[in-house]
């Protein structure tokens, strides 16, 4: 079979966009540099499956992230085209300055709702995150660029452990208030499970943000990550992000493993009856030829049947 049967089911939505984040996410903490070219081809491909939101890459600086380090010299080389998008990821004003003169078209910020992994990530608490990302959301909405928020450790925390619901919620808002149209909520370590997902997306209603601002970033660490989404799906998220064949993880949280990967989730969702706009047999062969690129197998299920590894 090239394709699932599908049997829609009552209280999920009839179309649901798929954030694709591998060229960014994806390759982020591959150690071997991938060639500018070969990210720009993967891109082509990646739109050419019918991914219209891709998330290129960050203007993050070389020293910590230096497989990112040709960000402008990538968007110079990718395709505009209309309808397509192309978020970058900015952790500051300096990166935002980068990315502003590149041109683009949307940038995201990423936060957490731990202390630990804010100290890790970007060597600030959580309030001082906050306070380093206000300006760079107030700039880019006066450029007329809309700003997404990711929220890392929204489910549990390899130094801290389980996090509470209510933190959770608490940086989510404050993000949000700064301006963002958008949360993706990040298990970034993969061990949530589907009441959990329940759980923080009711407490996020109650607060007030509904599912129309709320994206989910699962990661299949404990296999749960497409539980995880029917859930989501179920509360009225319809914004899932989603990684090619499964790529990249967390550089500063060693146990964070591989995302959901986008094939497995457009299987899901066509066996849904879920309109996503993707063609799954273009989208493997792509994640097929990237693994061919980092010369090693793909982790999508979906992938190692329908392209045999």
């Amino acid at each position: 079979m090239r394709a699932p049967q599908p049997f829609p089911a009552d209280g999920l939505p009839a179309n649901v966009t798929i954030y694709e984040v591998g060229p960014r996410d994806g390759l982020q903490n591959e150690a071997a540099t991938v060639p500018t070219v070969v990210k720009a081809e993967f891109i082509r491909r990646l739109l050419d499956a019918g991914l219209r939101v891709v998330e290129a890459t960050s203007f993050v600086s070389p020293k910590w992230v230096p497989q990112l380090a040709d960000a402008d010299e990538l968007l110079a080389a990718i395709p505009r085209t209309e309808g397509v998008r192309y978020p970058v990821l900015v952790p500051n004003e300096r990166g935002l300055d980068r990315a502003l003169a590149a041109g683009v078209d949307e940038i995201a910020i990423f936060g957490s709702a731990t202390e630990t992994f804010a100290r890790r990530n970007l060597n600030r608490t959580v309030d001082e995150s906050v306070a380093m990302f206000a300006p760079v959301a107030a700039r880019a909405r006066d450029a007329g660029v809309p700003v997404r928020a990711y929220l890392s450790m929204c489910f549990g925390d390899p130094w801290e452990g389980p996090v509470a619901v209510g933190q959770v919620v608490d940086v989510g808002r404050r993000l949000l208030d700064l301006g963002c149209y958008e949360l993706s909520l990040g298990d970034t370590i993969g061990t949530g499970t589907p009441g959990h997902v329940a759980a923080l997306l009711e407490a996020f209603g109650a607060a007030g943000v509904g599912p129309d601002r709320l994206a989910v970033h699962f990661h299949d660490t404990y296999g749960q990550a497409l539980a995880n989404t029917v859930v989501a799906l179920r509360c009225g998220v319809t914004v899932v992000d989603a990684s090619a064949g499964g790529l990249g993880g967390c550089p500063y949280a060693r146990s964070a493993t591989g995302n959901l990967a986008t094939e497995d989730l457009v299987w899901l969702l066509h066996g849904l009856g879920i309109v996503t706009g993707v063609d799954l047999d273009r989208l493997v062969a792509t994640s097929a030829w990237m693994a061919e690129q980092l010369g090693r197998p793909t982790t999508s299920r979906v992938v190692q049947v329908l392209a045999g590894g």
